[in-house]
């Protein structure tokens, strides 16, 4: 049985190692850190899941975003990683599937990712089509999810951090 609370700054040594076993090295290179630069995680959605001696088991973590020149607001999900000892045990999608439901219950809308369509479709992601994620991203990878009927309606261009201009 894995509990699922929301990460303090006591689990952020653990988690970090997490995503580091998880995550080739050199992840902090990707483009999606960029758009984490200088910017405060979503700390109602970040989520840490332990099994019942206490083991951190799993992390997944929210970022704000902003996408093409309206700015409009969304959620970046990732990295979401799961400790080998317990992947296929379907603790990442709890991750999501709980932290999905915290974000609409919190008046989110919209959230992108980037990652594998097979995976996070069973979550309801779909191809992200009129939005552009920084280079160097495989644009069949950007994927999205809207938390309300329309949410992306209208909403089209690049992907940017909120702390961006």
């Amino acid at each position: 049985m894995f509990h699922l609370t929301p990460e303090t700054e006591e689990d952020g040594y653990e988690v970090e190692y997490l995503y580091d076993l998880a995550f080739a090295p050199g992840r902090e290179a990707l483009s999606s850190y960029r758009l984490r630069e200088g910017v405060a995680p979503v700390a109602d959605l970040c989520l840490a899941a332990r099994d019942d001696y206490g083991v951190l088991a799993g992390a997944i973590r929210y970022w704000p975003v902003v996408i093409g020149d309206t700015r409009d607001g969304a959620l970046l999900l990732g990295p979401v990683a799961v400790h080998p000892t317990y992947q296929g045990e379907g603790l990442g999608g709890l991750l999501v599937r709980d932290s999905l439901d915290r974000a609409r219950d919190l008046g989110w809308s919209r959230v992108i990712l980037v990652g594998d369509a097979p995976y996070y479709g069973k979550f309801g992601f779909v191809k992200a089509t009129t939005l552009a994620f920084p280079p160097p991203t495989n644009p069949e990878r950007v994927l999205c999810r809207a938390l309300e009927e329309g949410a992306f309606d209208g909403v089209a261009g690049l992907i940017g951090s909120v702390s961006a201009p």
